[in-house]
């Protein structure tokens, strides 16, 4: 059994780590911030593509961020092998995300990584998360509602 002190980590997870999992990563670090429980987290976010690797998050989600006074800091990357075997929970946004993260970790040895569809805790049940890089900004406000929404409901639940 874990210790209680221990921290808990949480890696979330899109295609290219520009738009929904930066979103989701600073709508829970911000979460844990306002509880006064960011030391008992290590958050971060990944692609599970290399199209964007290096870039920052996509301007329209930035814009949307500053809008509700979230800062965004990250750059995107790739997961690795590592993230498998260190994280506790990798979440990641549609079943696309899934398959592949799930194909990924069949090929480590002691995943110890719970990999969910962050949707999976909406209280309102959209259980996707679609990618809003071709949509407008309308489409980036619903994927920071859903991310706020998951993420209070995962914060909440005892890990």
């Amino acid at each position: 059994m874990k210790m209680a002190t221990e921290a808990r980590s949480v890696l979330f997870v899109c295609l290219g780590n520009i738009c929904r999992s930066p979103i989701a990563e600073a709508v829970f670090r911000k979460l844990v911030i306002d509880q006064n429980v960011e030391n008992k987290w290590r958050i971060d976010s990944a692609a599970t593509s290399t199209y964007e690797i290096g870039n920052p998050p996509d301007y329209r989600g930035q814009n949307c961020m500053r809008k509700h006074g979230i800062t965004m800091n990250h750059i995107a990357r790739q997961i690795t092998k590592d993230d498998f075997l260190t994280y506790d929970y990798i979440l990641c946004m549609d079943e696309s995300n899934l398959r592949d993260l799930k194909r990924k970790s069949n090929q480590i040895k002691n995943c110890k990584a719970l990999i969910e569809l962050l949707g999976s805790y909406d209280p309102q049940k959209q259980l996707i998360i679609e990618d809003p890089y071709y949509g407008n900004d309308e489409d980036f406000d619903t994927v920071y509602e859903q991310c706020l929404r998951c993420c209070k409901a995962f914060l909440e639940k005892p890990h």
